[in-house]
């Protein structure tokens, strides 16, 4: 079996992310207080370090940050996104002109901590349910511009990506089966729009709710706010509805997916994961992420 390969962002999607953030910081002067106070001549060598256990998520972003600012500036990785580091590893090593260096340090740790806050973040629910099948999701509750560098975090830590947008798969809410009318006739007509390409979900909120889907045969159920007891429910009236026995259901490809919502948090993930679910969505890994204490320290 192929094993499975690291993700990886586009790299002009990379360098349009960290121009915006530099020309952001550098504003109308520049960087007024590093101009005045050293030599365009002088040079620094620096360090990367990690100063807590954490997912490492970004360092291409902050490669990117150097270069842009001073292209002689040589920027050697000591690790790679995704890499599980422990406190006081260095990451990567700059050398160059002062200048450049300093110039470019902020943005380049901003997007460092952040991302691998999220990646670390991730990793906790992620091996909260390592003994289940579920894969714990985000969602789209990202910082606005910022979606694609957190879902690219979210996968280093050992998460899975919900949808990105409201353009590539369908999420049938509350409030469009109030409008429409009804779930079934929601989902065939979702469908219908979309074509056999595009994955339809819908939300429910109970049983009978379920049991009306299942009859227009979504591609996954979001199961809203149930705890772990009405969970395994869903998953027995899921099994039954496909005919599948105890044994066959979770590799059974024809079957709707159930994925578990609504105020997941680390020490309720593991219950909600072990009731049988196919995953469990939360925005905790993406929002409430803290940043993960990265320095750059100089060393002449």
């Amino acid at each position: 079996m192929t094993a499975a390969l690291r993700p990886e962002l586009p790299a002009l999607m990379v360098e349009d992310q960290v121009r915006t953030a530099l020309l952001e910081d550098l504003g109308r002067a520049g960087d007024i207080t590093t101009l005045s106070t050293i030599g365009p001549d002088m040079t620094a060598s620096a360090t990367l370090r990690v100063r807590d256990a954490g997912v490492i998520a970004g360092l291409e972003l902050a490669r990117v940050a150097f270069r842009l600012v001073d292209p002689s500036i040589r920027f050697e990785p000591l690790a790679a996104d995704g890499d599980r580091v422990a406190p006081g590893t260095d990451i990567a090593r700059i050398s160059g002109r002062a200048r450049g260096l300093l110039s470019a340090e902020r943005v380049a740790l901003n997007f460092l901590m952040h991302l691998s806050g999220i990646a670390t973040y991730t990793a906790k629910f992620a091996d909260e349910i390592a003994h289940t099948t579920a894969k714990v999701c985000c969602t789209r509750k990202t910082i606005p511009g910022l979606r694609a560098l957190e879902k690219y975090a979210v996968r280093l830590g050992g998460g899975s990506n919900h949808r990105y947008g409201l353009d590539d798969a369908v999420l049938i809410k509350d409030n469009h089966i109030a409008v429409s009318g009804g779930v079934a006739g929601a989902i065939r007509a979702a469908s219908t729009y979309c074509g056999h390409l595009v994955k339809v979900e819908v939300e429910v909120d109970g049983l009978a709710q379920m049991r009306e889907a299942l009859t227009a045969a979504p591609d996954v159920i979001l199961l809203d706010n149930m705890g772990p007891e009405l969970l395994r429910e869903a998953v027995t009236v899921n099994a039954e509805h496909w005919r599948l026995s105890p044994a066959d259901y979770a590799a059974d490809p024809r079957r709707t997916r159930l994925e578990a919502s609504g105020n997941v948090k680390l020490d309720t993930i593991r219950a909600l994961a072990e009731t049988g679910v196919d995953y469990v969505s939360t925005s905790k890994i993406t929002m409430a992420a803290p940043t993960l204490d990265i320095g750059l320290d100089v060393t002449i």
